[in-house]
């Protein structure tokens, strides 16, 4: 099912971004068949062993690129496709003969994605990248972490997956919206530093109007401000602190004792910002973890425990929510967004080339 039931997608295998879109449109019904290369064991995770969960509710064929008969089996694929997805460096398709020009000539209404680091222009358009370099550029890297500290990457969510992967997905549902409504194909260009920048809007808005300082680890929204940030508690474990309103710092005060205290610092002055976190990190060393979220758990404190990444997947609310579920025998999150009368589903991993016969069969070869 899912609200995507009846697009075709075709996507070229790869790592990171590219894939991620592709499991998203899976995720929402979307019949999406990944060309590996034949004798591929999956990529990177591949040679580790290990599958890509990322590869999840997809078809996959085993092709050849540089075999004619195979690039026929390509062509046929775009033919009854609705979107295609590559995220190979720029000019490499078109040396295959099968970049936008030749593609969208067979199939006018075709919806060409291309997922990039520096996009398909530019002077580092040719170069190789990672999501550190991407994210980096954007100014996105530099405007995260502590003060007088190193940038601390969010691992390769910030780029790859929310300046990359996901926008392409959004490209590639706009722009097929648009092909079924006047039969015009496009080609979405989706480079991982437009969309990360895309992410930071609110904050160039709070730099203009002079809220925001060009300086981690100093400002509301990036651990400068003692109300938001992380706090380490008796048994070495930690707990997240985001009470901004003043109606939810009140709730976090009555939580830790503090409330009517004439002494604590006062938090709308940012000069009294590190003797209010001083206060904080005493009051919180005072308890392990569990026993704060004893204390502010169903409260408005905006206190929240810090889990590991297991750990998550056992929380009660996301438990009761059903946020990760468990296919095949591995955990994993869940489909999102959540559609009331189209439900999304998590499918299982193909192994590559799984579906070599079968998707032959379907384009009568």
């Amino acid at each position: 099912m899912g609200p995507l039931r009846g697009v075709r997608v075709v996507e070229f295998a790869g790592l990171g971004p590219g894939p991620f879109c592709g499991m998203l449109l899976a995720d929402l019904g979307a019949d999406v068949v990944r060309i590996d290369r034949k004798g591929s064991r999956g990529g990177l995770l591949g040679s580790l062993g290990a599958t890509s969960l990322l590869d999840r509710g997809k078809r996959s064929i085993a092709l050849d690129l540089k075999d004619p008969d195979d690039l026929a089996v390509v062509r046929a694929l775009v033919e009854r496709a609705d979107v295609l997805l590559e995220g190979f460096r720029p000019g490499v398709m078109e040396r295959l003969g099968l970049g936008p020009e030749e593609l969208l000539a067979l199939k006018p209404a075709l919806v060409y994605g291309r997922m990039t680091g520096w996009g398909q222009s530019g002077p580092l358009a040719p170069t190789a990248g990672h999501d550190i370099g991407y994210i980096a550029l954007t100014g996105a890297l530099g405007a995260s972490g502590r003060p007088d500290e190193r940038p601390a990457p969010p691992l390769n969510l910030l780029g790859d997956f929310g300046g990359g992967g996901v926008f392409l997905a959004l490209g590639a549902v706009a722009a097929l919206a648009h092909a079924r409504a006047t039969g015009e194909g496009q080609v979405v260009d989706a480079a991982i530093v437009d969309g990360t920048a895309v992410l930071t809007t609110m904050i160039h808005g709070m730099l203009d109007a002079g809220v925001w300082t060009d300086r981690r680890g100093r400002n509301l929204l990036d651990t400068g401000a003692p109300f938001y940030d992380v706090y380490r508690c008796a048994d070495g474990e930690f707990l997240a602190v985001g009470a901004l309103e003043e109606q939810f710092y009140a709730a976090l005060l009555t939580g830790l004792g503090l409330a009517g205290d004439e002494s604590l610092p006062d938090r709308t002055d940012p000069r009294e910002w590190p003797a209010l976190r001083e206060r904080f990190t005493q009051v919180f060393a005072s308890r392990t973890r569990a026993q704060w979220w004893e204390v502010f758990e169903g409260t408005d404190a905006c206190v929240a425990p810090v889990w590991s990444l297991r750990e998550a997947t056992r929380d009660p609310h996301n438990v009761e929510r059903g946020v990760f579920v468990e296919v095949d025998g591995v955990t994993q999150p869940a489909v999102a967004p959540r559609f009331s009368a189209t439900p999304g589903a998590v499918g299982s991993v193909p192994a590559p080339g799984q579906h070599t016969d079968e998707i032959r069969a379907e384009l009568g070869l």
